[in-house]
């Protein structure tokens, strides 16, 4: 099973791509949507704004797939911006449209929150239900990730969260529904947590029975 890397300028790609070679992917770096269509899974790296990313996905004509590629059940994992561009609409350098894959709005962090952008290591909390899910095998509830982000996703639907972070507020750290999941964090720059989860999400990708729980309501209107 080959993993379809979108390739839409993000600056952490060759770091991604590395991680998920050496946890044993089988992947296609690409920016051809017609690959990514017909991907077996899909992962969508992402450093910078939500702007110009969605920008580039849909001048490369893969916006228009990335729904589909969801709706059609393919294992799908998003990383910070990769995560952020599946909600309704942001509101990062202006109130703009996102993909709509998942209802809620991306927002900028409180300034209670200190510095901002969140730069460095933080605790990401498991919600109950999410607990013993396959994603999080062999990473202990309030284990340490990497983040860079100023922006956070406030989604429409809680039963989606499966694990959130304090940094102002708690905000949701990650994002999973079906066979969709999403890290507002850096798997790539985590250490082993970061490997052990990408492992699990390859492992997840290449089972036929990878089910999530709960299943909340995908929903593009968020904004």
């Amino acid at each position: 099973m080959s993993i379809a890397v979108i390739n839409y300028g993000a600056g952490n790609l060759p770091n991604v791509v590395r991680a998920l070679r050496h946890v044993g992917a089988d992947l296609t770096v690409t920016d051809d949507p017609e690959v990514v269509r017909s991907a077996a899974a899909v992962v969508l790296p992402g450093v910078g704004a939500t702007a110009d990313t969605m920008r580039s996905l849909e001048t490369l004509g893969i916006a228009a797939v990335l729904p589909g590629v969801v709706a059609q059940g393919r294992p799908f994992l998003g990383i910070c911006v990769g995560m952020q561009v599946l909600l309704g609409a942001s509101e990062e350098f202006g109130p703009h449209p996102c993909l709509g894959i998942i209802g809620g709005t991306v927002r900028r962090l409180p300034d209670a929150a200190g510095k901002i952008p969140q730069i460095g290591w933080n605790q990401v909390r498991y919600a109950p239900a999410f607990a013993a899910h396959p994603l999080f095998a062999g990473i202990p509830d309030g284990s340490n990730f990497y983040f860079v982000h100023s922006y956070y996703c406030d989604v429409d639907d809680p039963a989606v969260v499966a694990g959130r972070t304090e940094y102002g507020l708690a905000f949701p750290s990650v994002i999973i529904h079906d066979h969709l999941a999403a890290v507002q964090f850096h798997p790539e720059k985590s250490g082993r947590c970061g490997l052990q989860l990408l492992r699990n999400f390859v492992t997840l990708a290449g089972s036929p029975s990878w089910t999530s729980a709960p299943a909340g309501t995908v929903s593009g209107k968020g904004r």
